[in-house]
């Protein structure tokens, strides 16, 4: 079977978009799904920044949605025709996976970003015959089909706009289980969200749904004003005494916090912005050490990293497009889509901050 993808063949190369091969139809527990549309993440282009840690040359793409064209095997609960999100890849077996915390997964470093399980070598090989690395996230989805564990696809209504969707496995669920699953934010509470990008304005559209009292800050005016016409109250980072700007938009301080910046500056700011006993979740990874100020821990106050939105994407997915059906999750008002071959004008546009969140899309 042979397809488009786009491949990765060096950390500072382009991508290629070349014909793929795939040598062989789902096994047990696998499905094969036809990609109508795939976010472009943060996480896939950090690649290039991972020091030889995930193996190229490689398909990329963990923010798949599809059609299933064929299951290995009916225990997959899916079938032929099935639509789906796909999200990240877990082993199903260990204490995290058995505790419904997937995203803590003991295998996940290792199923999602450097190389997969052993039986997945090889799957993919480019026109020449030569081996692509095995499936990123447990997908590979910058590819007109993708090989996934049944377990990484979720079932979603076929009314629903099925190329948009994919982000909805990773980084907008994210942000909003950040919201809904770690914080479990509820009316009345105060949320100030550090960084308006796509898991930024994805955790203020879920406060907003939740009834909270949400700041956005940011340093782009643009992505603030979205940021506002999703419920927030706009504060731009450049503004001085951000903890008091904070304090006095939220009744004292906020209960909780988020960071998708991964700025120590603008994580003691936050920190500094909580009432007693409020919560800072992390989800960027901290390139360098975090110095924390003196007073920033002090009254109760934690700080915890959030992987996945401490999601079970079977669970959560649902709940965000029921949100979005009943009009109260507009997630698709941050899409911008491009076709599968014009995937580095994406990855620029999403590098300069052009578009909050590029969709590729395979047939197009």
């Amino acid at each position: 079977m042979r397809f488009p993808a786009a491949v990765l063949r060096a950390y500072d190369g382009p991508f290629t978009v070349e014909e793929v091969a795939l040598a062989s139809g789902p096994a047990d527990g696998e499905v094969l799904v036809r990609i109508a549309g795939c976010g472009l993440c943060r996480t896939d282009l950090a690649v290039r920044r991972s020091a030889g840690r995930s193996p190229l040359p490689a398909v990329l793409g963990h923010e798949g949605a599809g059609v299933v064209e064929a299951t290995g095997g009916a225990a997959t609960g899916l079938r032929a025709g099935d639509h789906v999100v796909l999200s990240f890849d877990s082993c199903g077996q260990c204490r995290g996976c058995l505790d419904a915390a997937p995203a803590y997964c003991d295998s996940f470093a290792a199923l999602n970003l450097f190389g997969g399980r052993a039986e997945h070598a090889a799957r993919f090989t480019d026109a020449a015959g030569s081996a692509l690395a095995p499936r990123w996230f447990g997908q590979s989805s910058f590819a007109g089909y993708a090989l996934v564990p049944a377990r990484n696809a979720v079932r979603v209504d076929p009314a629903l706009p099925l190329a948009l969707l994919g982000p909805l496995g990773c980084g907008f669920l994210t942000g909003a289980g950040a919201v809904l699953n770690s914080f479990r934010v509820g009316p009345g509470d105060t949320l100030v969200v550090l960084g308006a990008g796509a898991v930024g304005l994805a955790a203020v559209m879920a406060a907003t749904a939740a009834g909270a009292v949400t700041v956005a800050v940011d340093r782009h005016p643009e992505r603030l004003a979205l940021a506002e016409r999703f419920g927030a109250l706009p504060l731009p980072a450049t503004a001085s005494g951000l903890p008091e700007r904070v304090a006095r938009l939220t009744d004292g301080g906020a209960r909780y916090a988020l960071d998708t910046t991964a700025s120590a500056p603008l994580i003691n700011d936050a920190l500094r912005s909580l009432r007693p006993t409020g919560r800072l979740g992390l989800v960027a990874r901290l390139g360098a050490e975090l110095p924390l100020e003196t007073g920033t821990l002090d009254r109760g106050r934690s700080i915890s990293h959030i992987c996945e939105g401490d999601a079970v994407p079977g669970l959560l997915i649902p709940r965000l497009t029921a949100l979005w059906q009943a009009g109260r999750f507009p997630f698709d008002a941050l899409i911008r889509t491009y076709p599968l071959t014009a995937i580095n004008e994406a990855e620029h546009d999403c590098e300069t901050g052009r578009v909050v969140k590029p969709v590729l899309i395979p047939g197009s």
